[in-house]
């Protein structure tokens, strides 16, 4: 199963736009927060259902959820943008959270800078931002591609 994975997308429908002409077929997407109203957007435009969680960035008034836990093809995912957790943008930290919450992958934003790592059995990944990377990085997203067996 593949899943596309976004966020940090603050508003930009043309980046959105961009991310679903360039992404392979997904069957869900996951969006990191920082604009998670951004996630109604991509459900429009892909008519794919779309997991959100909200940012430091995201009103008030339209906050999703800060995490989710949820399960697909067997493998437990923690979807969060990650602020309330990362420490200088330390995402050992969330791999420590992540066993306790004994998770299998822990999808976040936040930092703005594609990571896909492994912290013992737990694969951390953050797809970056298609609007606003950091660093040397160059606008970004994330398939995750989920492989039974």
């Amino acid at each position: 199963m593949k899943i596309g994975v976004t966020g940090d997308t603050y508003g930009s429908e043309q980046a959105l736009r961009r991310i679903i002409q360039l992404a392979p077929p997904v069957e869900i997407w996951l969006h990191t927060g920082d604009y998670s109203q951004d996630a109604n957007f991509l459900t429009d435009i892909s008519g794919l259902p779309v997991i959100k969680v909200c940012g430091n960035c995201d009103p008030m008034k339209m906050r999703a959820n800060p995490d989710e836990i949820f399960s697909i093809e067997g493998f437990r995912i923690w979807l969060t943008h990650g602020n309330r957790y990362l420490h200088y943008d330390d995402a050992e930290e969330l791999a420590g959270r992540a066993a306790k919450l004994e998770v299998d992958i822990v999808v976040f934003g936040h930092i703005h800078l594609p990571v896909a790592k492994w912290y013992g059995d737990i694969l951390l990944l953050n797809p970056g931002s298609p609007t606003r990377p950091r660093s040397w990085t160059c606008p970004s997203f994330a398939v995750l591609d989920l492989v039974v067996g």
